[in-house]
């Protein structure tokens, strides 16, 4: 087993992988305070497809009918760790970030709740931090903290993934500071993100996809 979640920001700049499962570009969305099933459909799952603990490898999109084509659907893997729910997906982009900016109603923040999100940001670069530790939500790049001061920021900050700005360094120091530490920089960010949350998921399972997995059709 190979675990914590370091390991999802290596591959970061690849391709989706034609693993069975997931190995390049992740994006991951962690949540607490709200349960699992609850927090999948309200991103757009089955209720009976969960039910159905299906693993991510066998997910199968239905074909479209004549004259009535398929609604677009995502591939999404999914598990818990301790008191998180996480959600692991390769399309470009994380499906409650979207939503979430969006205003769909049933991905808006709520009192009670707390939500980190990881997202590619393929479409719409760069890769950015989504928290919502209530029913506000706090944006970054990455590279960049929230500047809320949370225990968050401190782990990004811990973990190196906050680089060094204009003014507060000169122009040369923040080119070379990035030269030297850009490629490395989503490992990071997800490096920081195990180690504010204590999540680990296994590695070999994603890249296998034998996590239970659902298909999930954004609002």
């Amino acid at each position: 087993m190979s675990g914590g979640i370091a390991w999802m920001g290596a591959p970061h700049h690849t391709p989706s992988s034609a693993v069975p499962g997931m190995l390049g570009g992740i994006s991951l969305t962690l949540a607490r305070g709200v349960e699992t099933d609850e927090f999948l459909i309200n991103l757009g799952a089955d209720p009976d497809e969960l039910a159905a603990r299906t693993p991510y490898r066998e997910l199968r999109a239905p074909a479209g009918q004549p004259d009535r084509p398929s609604p677009h659907l995502n591939r999404a893997m999914y598990g818990t760790c301790g008191e998180w729910t996480y959600v692991l997906e390769d399309w470009g982009m994380a499906t409650w970030a979207t939503g979430y900016q969006g205003k769909a109603e049933s991905m808006l923040p709520r009192e009670g709740e707390e939500i980190l999100c990881l997202t590619a940001n393929r479409f719409s670069p760069p890769a950015q931090i989504v928290h919502t530790p209530g029913a506000r939500a706090y944006r970054a790049c990455f590279g960049t903290d929230t500047g809320q001061g949370s225990a968050l920021d401190a782990a990004l900050g811990a973990a190196g993934a906050v680089f060094p700005s204009m003014p507060e360094a000169d122009e040369a120091e923040v080119v070379a500071y990035f030269e030297e530490h850009g490629e490395r920089l989503p490992e990071l960010v997800f490096t920081a993100a195990g180690a504010y949350t204590g999540v680990a998921i296994d590695r070999d399972a994603v890249e296998a996809g034998e996590l239970p997995g659902t298909l999930i059709a954004p609002a």
